[in-house]
């Protein structure tokens, strides 16, 4: 506390740019602040305990990232902690696991997220205040069928556009309606605002085999594309599909590259719809225009899938 960090909150509200940042936390939130800051002038130091920035994600996200984030003049830490945090008046200190230390205006801590639930009144219905609130697929709290809790405090998943695809859910099943949530976990459609963009949805490769998937995948870079020229011809970037051999369907895609964000509804319509591959074939995309790595994609697949 005497260090004065900021959250989330203070470094997307600041009035003035300090001269430098120091970030704890490779995640999304840290990448993409960590970028912003140091477009905006301040010199970024990143401090991340394992081993790659935003690590929950496909491993060419991180390298690309880090690749890009130093080639801006941000310092990245991989593989470090931080073990003391201190100010000196206008200089805050953070001594790292390695014996070394560095030093910044401000410090920004976005190593995850605590619900906001202490002061809701929960203890009054027999929960705990500042936890997570715990749901079933209905969005009801059990044991508590009138209570239903959304968004953020339920810890499903921490993003904007699911809170809302909760808010349908329960408001569909408050109306009598049969319906559950079914797609609010860690394989949500997600996007890192950053340079190289980042899109995911699904699971990434290595989540697929802990779940015990027949999983493959398939990589083309992301300016393999007519209408890639006209972003930039080639720029650095990977788009993935994840594929269940066994279905032949689509479980997992990710995209990196410039302004790729918009390119995420088709890959989940193709996931959540459980499309085949042989199918999604079919769909042709127009030429030139970059929706052409589908085209390249299932290339990809068709060209190491015999019987495709």
């Amino acid at each position: 506390a005497d260090a004065r960090p900021w959250t989330s909150h203070e470094v997307t509200t600041a009035r003035e740019i300090p001269a430098d940042l120091i970030v704890l936390g490779g995640g999304v939130v840290g990448v993409e602040m960590a970028q912003a800051y140091s477009e905006l002038g301040a010199s970024v130091t990143i401090v991340e305990a394992l081993d790659r920035l935003v690590a929950d994600e496909e491993g060419f996200v991180g390298k690309g990232l880090d690749a890009a984030f130093r080639e801006r003049g941000i310092d990245i830490r991989l593989g470090v902690t931080a073990e003391a945090v201190h100010r000196d008046g206008a200089i805050v200190k953070v001594e790292l696991s390695d014996g070394q230390a560095v030093e910044a205006e401000e410090i920004l801590v976005a190593v995850g997220r605590r619900p906001l639930t202490g002061d809701l009144g929960l203890e009054t219905v027999g929960l705990k205040p500042g936890e997570t609130i715990e749901v079933d697929d209905t969005l009801r709290v059990p044991g508590l069928p009138w209570l239903f809790a959304i968004g953020d405090v339920n810890g499903r998943s921490l993003l904007t556009h699911m809170a809302k695809y909760q808010a349908r859910v329960a408001a569909r099943v408050i109306a009598g309606r049969e319906a559950r949530a079914t797609r609010d976990d860690h394989g949500a459609p997600r996007v890192i605002f950053t340079d190289p963009q980042v899109a995911a949805v699904g699971l990434t490769l290595q989540a697929a085999q802990d779940h015990g998937i027949n999983a493959r995948a398939y990589d083309v870079a992301t300016s393999d594309t007519a209408g890639a020229s006209f972003h930039g011809r080639n720029t650095p970037g990977t788009s993935r599909l994840v594929v269940d051999e066994d279905r032949s369907v689509i479980i997992g895609a990710t995209f990196t590259g410039t302004e790729v964000a918009d390119w995420l509804q088709a890959a989940t319509i193709a996931l959540v719809g459980e499309i085949p591959l042989a199918r999604l074939q079919e769909a042709v995309p127009a030429f030139p225009t970059r929706s052409e790595v589908w085209l390249r994609l299932l290339e990809r697949w068709s060209a190491q899938t015999p019987s495709a």
